[in-house]
């Protein structure tokens, strides 16, 4: 990624590529650049699909992240767990939605 790049990987994206106590992603800028552009549209996107679930099934928010999770940890996923589980957190931020309850218990 260039200098001239303006894009902001928020933290907590960039703790996806980072080993406990290591300062450097293990993964070059681009591609953790490449892959946070990637996630955040799919969070967004994600957001029309979430308030049509919650409007047709009268679900809590709860169940309708945990529905989203798991339709992107399913069998066909194309992504890694931890940046499924980033989307959802993501998505509930987005629709200001309390956190996944996963995510507040996890150390």
């Amino acid at each position: 990624m260039s200098e001239g790049n303006q894009l902001f990987i928020p933290p907590t994206f960039l703790a996806l590529y980072m080993a406990p106590g290591a300062h450097k992603p293990s993964a070059s800028q681009a591609q953790v650049a490449a892959h946070y552009e990637l996630c955040e549209d799919l969070a967004q996107m994600l957001s029309v699909t979430a308030t049509e679930i919650q409007l047709r099934s009268d679900a809590g928010s709860a169940e309708v992240l945990q529905h989203c999770l798991d339709g992107l940890c399913g069998a066909d996923a194309v992504m890694e767990e931890n940046q499924a589980r980033w989307v959802v957190c993501r998505l509930a931020e987005l629709m200001q939605w309390p956190a996944p309850a996963w995510q507040t218990s996890e150390p």
